[in-house]
């Protein structure tokens, strides 16, 4: 069985091996095909990744090479982490925002828009070359905006199966389970919990935590409370909190508290792209250590804790015909009573042999549901905007954007938009 991962020379890879070893016995994969655009990146990752197989006996192998089609050719699973632009775009993408004084983030509000547009047109290339090449291969993508991507190939990929994945959901669970042990000593086996969410990538409610067929979500929401206000400086306003009797997902402190984000940006530099380049400089030299066979202790810096979890229990579970429940990002279907069926949700989902089934949910109060709405109206706009190249429909996805500029600076933000990421995005200058 081959895996392809695009975006192979992306700093995570080395935590994707360690998830694929640890699993060797359950899903059978022979070959892993690391395909990164950049020769230098993919020989540091790409040995360090065989140093880390070799180590271990060299349970499947891996391969290294530029060729996306040679990559995906007879692939049974396609892992996209790819960073159109590379982190200097991220870098753009920041400034861009803070240069209007608007969020600059590489998810949210006119970064993130940024980025969707470079992204789309090349995760659908990537979808139309596993059509031909590898039929019926699952599409896993861990690209962000993630949900947003996950949108574009829903609507113009949609016969290539693909599900959106993002590590905010296990980290959230992992977390809470954290918090009952430390509160209540109460030691429970992660297999045995599962979190109850509802929203889009990066702007989702957590509202349930099951154990064992029971919801003990008063007693977690009661001690997120408590640690609230024993904080000098807590994240969330505890009386949001209260009211909602839900924990948002840590991005809605965009939506919640622009006001103290933008004065955040105010202080860089650096900006997390910033940081984030500094920390990978650093993990690429470790990388090229010729006798380093193991993950450094840094690459916890770099953020996406439980990624391995997350990517190889989901491609574990389709393999294996499971049934498992994971947090995914997948058109709902109708599972949310009420919705728009076509939309991609941020939803609990049974993961099996046959697909991605999203789980039945209770649509969230209106005081969710308004933003969301919104943002689901920017996503699409933003889909046809870089499918087709449309100006003006660029130009009304920033207007729908809560995040985003006023009327009047719309097309200034546009304009500045396009000219900084002219390079990536010929479909607007054609």
């Amino acid at each position: 069985m081959k895996v392809a991962v695009i975006g192979g020379g992306s700093s995570y890879t080395p935590e994707l091996i360690n998830g694929f070893l640890e699993c060797v016995e359950t899903f059978p994969m022979t070959e892993l095909w690391l395909m990164d655009i950049s020769p230098q990146r993919l020989e540091v990752v790409g040995g360090f990744a065989q140093r880390m197989v070799e180590v271990k006996g060299t349970p499947f192998t891996i391969h290294l090479t530029t060729d996306r089609r040679e990559a995906i050719h007879a692939a049974s699973y396609v892992i996209t982490q790819l960073r159109v632009g590379c982190m200097a775009a991220r870098r753009e993408d920041e400034y861009l925002g803070r240069r209007h004084g608007l969020i600059g983030q590489e998810t949210t509000g006119v970064g993130g828009m940024a980025k969707a547009m470079r992204t789309i047109p090349v995760i659908l290339k990537i979808a139309q070359d596993m059509r031909e090449l590898a039929p019926g291969a699952l599409l896993v993508n861990f690209t962000n905006p993630s949900g947003l991507i996950t949108e574009a190939l829903s609507r113009h990929a949609s016969d290539v199966p693909a599900v959106g994945v993002c590590n905010v959901a296990i980290t959230t669970k992992m977390e809470i389970l954290k918090g009952l042990e430390k509160q209540q000593r109460l030691k429970i086996d992660p297999q045995r919990a599962e979190l109850r969410t509802l929203g889009l990538n990066h702007l989702s409610w957590h509202y349930g935590f099951i154990v064992d067929g029971e919801d003990i979500w008063p007693q977690v929401l009661e001690g997120f409370i408590r640690k609230l206000r024993q904080e000098a400086e807590p994240e969330w306003d505890v009386a949001t909190i209260e009211t909602l009797r839900m924990i948002p997902n840590y991005y809605l402190q965009y939506y919640y508290y622009t006001d103290r984000k933008l004065a955040a940006q105010e202080k860089w530099p650096p900006s997390r792209a910033e940081e984030v380049m500094e920390i990978e400089d650093d993990l690429l030299r470790q990388y090229a250590e010729p006798d380093r066979s193991e993950s450094p202790k840094d690459l916890m810096k770099r953020g996406g804790a439980y990624y391995s979890t997350v990517a190889t229990q989901l491609l574990n579970a389709h393999y294996n015909d499971l049934g498992e429940t994971h947090v995914v990002n997948v058109a709902h279907g109708g599972a949310v009573s009420g919705w728009p069926a076509d939309w991609v949700l941020e939803m609990p989902s049974r993961i099996d042999a046959k697909g991605i089934h999203p789980l039945p949910a209770e649509p969230l109060p209106p005081v969710c549901f308004g933003l969301l709405a919104q943002v689901k109206s920017y996503e699409i706009l933003t889909v046809e905007a870089a499918a087709h190249g449309d100006r003006d429909v660029a130009y009304q996805a920033l207007l729908a954007h809560p995040l985003g500029p006023s009327a009047d600076r719309v097309r200034a933000v546009l304009d500045d938009l396009l000219e900084t990421n002219r390079e990536y995005l010929p479909q607007f200058w054609t």
